[in-house]
């Protein structure tokens, strides 16, 4: 690796770090609207056009804020787990192919930070770290109903982290790779009259795979961490500035990168048409990219309709779904699956 590679791999962390946090500002204003639109309220509108910087006013408001911490708590952890929740947030946004690559003379420039062989699995990772953060920082806080919060962090990330990677082998069968580049890739073109998407082919996956994102990412109606009316605040009520901030942020984070993921591995990623001919070659080369956003958003209005629609379940509801539910629910499709995807492979055994 020469210095030139070694900017443009510092220049893809610093775009794809700004385009998180630039999405985040948009997640949180689109969230109020919508969520006020179906509540028949306003929502935000009055910081910036429309209020679309209400988001940017609240963090800029917590950032000046005065960070409490309690004389309780243990301390080390206390302020390393709002560090902990933001980063594998990040490097998960990071591993998202954000468009098509390109070439600047010789090389080949992809649009991904990182572009693992083991792609799927470094992100299934990072999203059981998401956890550690939580359960440390309700442990540390030196207050019961933090470590309640955490304690019910833990039970619901085991109970519905098996149900995402259940819900994943049947797609990593279909595709036949790990890479998150080559499962874009395997959806290019069309399959008939319909784009050649794994949504088509294999959407009781993205079913299941939606339903533990939303578990996976704390949001209502799986908010059991938080409980507002039950836990004040769960594991994040004695935080409060830029720590609570950061814990903000890594909600919203994680919102975005399983659905910038569940848009690579379902929705085609960034393919797309790009017109290549009717329009300038910038607008085309960025299309892809663009792709990728739409999709991305659309996932994330079904998070947000799911919070408007449903009331939070209580914490047996929530056990029993994921154990006696989803976790079989992925077992059967995992078998059925395999059955069909061997029977088309090799014919069917006893007919010979």
């Amino acid at each position: 690796m020469d210095g030139i590679d070694l900017l443009i791999v510092i220049a893809k962390v610093v775009v794809s770090f700004a385009l998180a946090l630039v999405s985040v500002i948009l997640l949180v204003w689109l969230e109020r609207k919508l969520v006020a639109y179906m509540q028949v309220r306003v929502g935000p509108q009055r910081a910036g056009p429309f209020g679309v910087l209400q988001g940017l006013a609240d963090g800029v408001k917590l950032f000046f804020k005065e960070s409490i911490t309690p004389r309780l708590v243990e301390r080390t952890v206390f302020l390393a787990a709002p560090v902990m929740a933001l980063l594998p947030a990040l490097l998960i946004f990071l591993s998202i192919p954000l468009g098509k690559p390109f070439r600047i003379g010789e090389r080949l420039i992809s649009m991904q930070g990182l572009d693992l062989n083991i792609g799927l699995l470094f992100i299934l990772g990072m999203s059981s770290m998401a956890v550690y953060s939580v359960v440390l920082a309700g442990w540390s806080s030196g207050s019961k109903y933090p470590l309640i919060g955490g304690v019910r962090a833990s039970a619901q990330m085991i109970s519905y982290e098996a149900a995402l990677g259940l819900s994943l082998i049947p797609v990593v069968i279909f595709a036949g790779t790990l890479r998150l580049s080559e499962f874009v890739a395997n959806q290019a073109g069309n399959f008939g009259p319909l784009p050649a998407w794994h949504i088509f082919a294999i959407s009781p996956s993205f079913v299941l795979f939606l339903l533990a994102a939303v578990a996976e990412t704390n949001r209502a109606p799986f908010d059991l961490v938080e409980a507002e009316s039950e836990l004040v605040g769960g594991f994040h009520t004695e935080y409060s500035g830029v720590r609570f901030a950061l814990f903000y942020l890594a909600e919203y984070l994680n919102v975005l990168s399983m659905s910038a993921l569940a848009a690579t591995l379902f929705l085609g990623g960034w393919n797309g048409p790009t017109f290549d001919g009717l329009l300038p070659g910038l607008v085309s080369a960025l299309l892809p990219t663009v792709w990728l956003m739409l999709k991305t958003f659309a996932v994330i209005f079904l998070f947000f309709w799911v919070r408007a629609t449903f009331p939070r379940l209580r914490y047996d509801q929530l056990m029993e779904l994921g154990w006696k539910r989803m976790i079989p629910a992925s077992l059967v499709w995992l078998v059925v699956f395999t059955l069909a995807r061997s029977v088309a492979e090799f014919g069917v055994p006893w007919a010979s």
